[in-house]
């Protein structure tokens, strides 16, 4: 392994992405951004283009040598469930996810680790018992089959045994910029529209983008972490309690409720779906917390 430390990312130029090339970097790494084009990709990332569907060696080559490889590819589930999203959505995450596989099983030199993106939505939308990686129960959801067939393109990837794979089932992340989650919340609790949303008592797990990446770092350093990981922090909470704190943050005391009817016809003109707000999601990270590690923003 050579001394200065290189990982390739796969989707860089996204939210999860700029903040994990910013976070390595700092680390002293060289960071392979790996992306359709150069927009949003962080300062200092090098870029290598890759249309996320074919095997070439223009950067596939680069991958060979690489300590870490993370797949982050994957179109937006912030989009109308219609029969082509849901295609699209499947077929980003499944087919870069393959191709990436026959990437690490070309090289003579693989990275150690791959880390390849999944989601908390796996688990069924229960609002009675956090779940965790060793007991959470599959849900029948369209989110959960995304993220079936995800992790089985992943787990049925035939790369070398020193290859240590690692699945993110990742839960709501949140950041300080302009057109994340939060933010987005943020400004509805502004205009006095920052009230529960629908009935309030669906689960919110949820974790701080900056303690998604020193989780990755923490998987990357224990050579015992391998398999499914929940990213998510302990401290899950209803829709309900995620708003009112959403108010105190931005100094209002009051917030108008949205019904389901409201969240219906507000999700049609924002090219959204509702499902990304009702949907209770209620992840336990049992696997980091026995493993040593330690949440910095526990609280919301």
């Amino acid at each position: 392994m050579s001394e200065q430390k290189t990982m390739m990312i796969a989707g860089a130029n996204g939210f999860i992405g700029k903040y994990l090339s910013r976070h390595f970097l700092g680390l002293g790494w060289t960071v392979l951004g790996l992306a359709r084009r150069t927009d949003g990709l962080a300062d200092g990332v090098e870029f290598v283009k890759w249309d996320g569907e074919t095997l070439e060696d223009g950067w596939s080559s680069r991958l060979d040598g690489a300590d870490v490889l993370i797949n982050l590819v994957g179109k937006s589930v912030n989009c109308r469930m219609n029969d082509e999203n849901k295609r699209l959505i499947i077929e980003t995450r499944v087919n870069s996810t393959k191709i990436l596989g026959e990437a690490v099983a070309a090289c003579e030199n693989p990275p150690s680790v791959w880390m390849n993106a999944s989601t908390a939505s796996i688990y069924v939308a229960t609002r009675e018992k956090p779940q965790s990686e060793t007991e959470g129960v599959m849900g029948d959801s369209f989110n959960t089959e995304v993220a079936k067939a995800w992790e089985a393109a992943f787990n049925d990837a035939v790369v070398q045994d020193s290859v240590r794979k690692i699945a993110l089932r990742t839960s709501l992340v949140m950041g300080e910029e302009e057109g994340t989650v939060l933010e987005i919340l943020k400004g509805l609790a502004k205009k006095y529209l920052g009230g529960k949303m629908g009935d309030g008592g669906q689960m919110v797990s949820w974790i701080y983008v900056s303690d998604y990446c020193r989780a990755v770092e923490w998987m990357i350093d224990n050579d015992s972490a391998r398999g499914p990981y929940n990213m998510a922090t302990a401290n899950a909470m209803t829709n309900e309690e995620m708003m009112r704190r959403v108010r105190e943050k931005v100094g209002v005391s009051f917030g108008l409720p949205a019904y389901e009817w409201m969240l219906d016809i507000g999700a049609i003109f924002m090219g959204t779906n509702t499902g990304l707000i009702l949907d209770s999601m209620w992840a336990y990270p049992e696997k980091l917390l026995e493993g040593g590690f330690e949440f910095e923003r526990e609280e919301f």
